[in-house]
């Protein structure tokens, strides 16, 4: 059985609560957007700005919505790298209600500094919203293309549409990921809410974002696809 056959009834509700929560159309997502917060702020011992980054470009997902700073996915990766050795800085532009267009939009802030790597999380407001398949991948090539073009590795994440625009378009949505993947030769996380989305203990009350437990999970699993992109100094 495929993640979107089990995920079904979740992603109806995901769908509904989506367009309750009003997160905003993509076109001022840039104007709005925070600036990219350093995981290594509240954190004593290590100096921000001086490290390589590795940046997080994505949705209320990858900024934590609803949960601490410390509790979003990269905190929690920044936490790991220190564990295991690893000198990074983590950045969060993580901007809630983000499209692909969004991220688009405000990319070349989003890479300041000497960015080693981009973890592109973006498109699960695009499958809330119904964007076509083909803007989104034209969206997440040029991310990526310019990602590639400044020597930056990319890890880019899939996610899934809710079924309301119909079974080819959640199959478009779907593929349009490893699509992209494919084509730019990156590393791709095929699913970020793996193990987490139609939870209801690991997901907050909104039912669309993950708990603290949940956000771990998350971290765990995208540990794995990010470990080989790092380099030890």
């Amino acid at each position: 059985m495929t993640i979107a056959v089990r995920l079904l009834p979740m992603l109806v509700l995901v769908g509904a609560l989506g367009c309750a929560r009003g997160e905003g159309p993509a076109d001022d997502s840039a104007q709005r957007a925070p600036r990219p917060a350093s995981s290594t702020d509240t954190n004593q011992g290590t100096s921000a700005g001086t490290l390589p980054r590795v940046v997080f470009l994505g949705d209320s997902l990858t900024a934590g919505l609803g949960i601490a700073k410390d509790e979003a996915v990269p905190a929690l990766i920044q936490e790991r790298l220190r564990q295991e050795g690893y000198d990074y800085e983590v950045i969060n532009a993580g901007n809630s209600g983000d499209t692909s267009d969004g991220g688009l939009t405000r990319l070349d802030w989003s890479l300041a500094g000497d960015v080693q790597i981009l973890v592109l999380e973006l498109g699960a407001n695009d499958g809330l919203r119904g964007v076509s398949p083909e803007r989104t991948r034209q969206n997440l090539q040029a991310i990526v293309k310019t990602a590639k073009d400044r020597r930056i590795s990319v890890l880019l994440t899939g996610m899934e549409a809710p079924p309301n625009y119909g079974a080819a378009y959640t199959n478009q949505f779907r593929e349009t990921f490893r699509q992209v993947a494919e084509q730019e030769s990156v590393a791709f996380m095929p699913f970020f809410l793996d193990g987490v989305a139609g939870i209801p203990r690991l997901n907050q009350p909104d039912g669309i974002h993950p708990t603290p437990e949940g956000a771990r999970i998350v971290a765990d699993n995208l540990w794995r696809y990010l470990k080989p992109l790092l380099k030890k100094s």
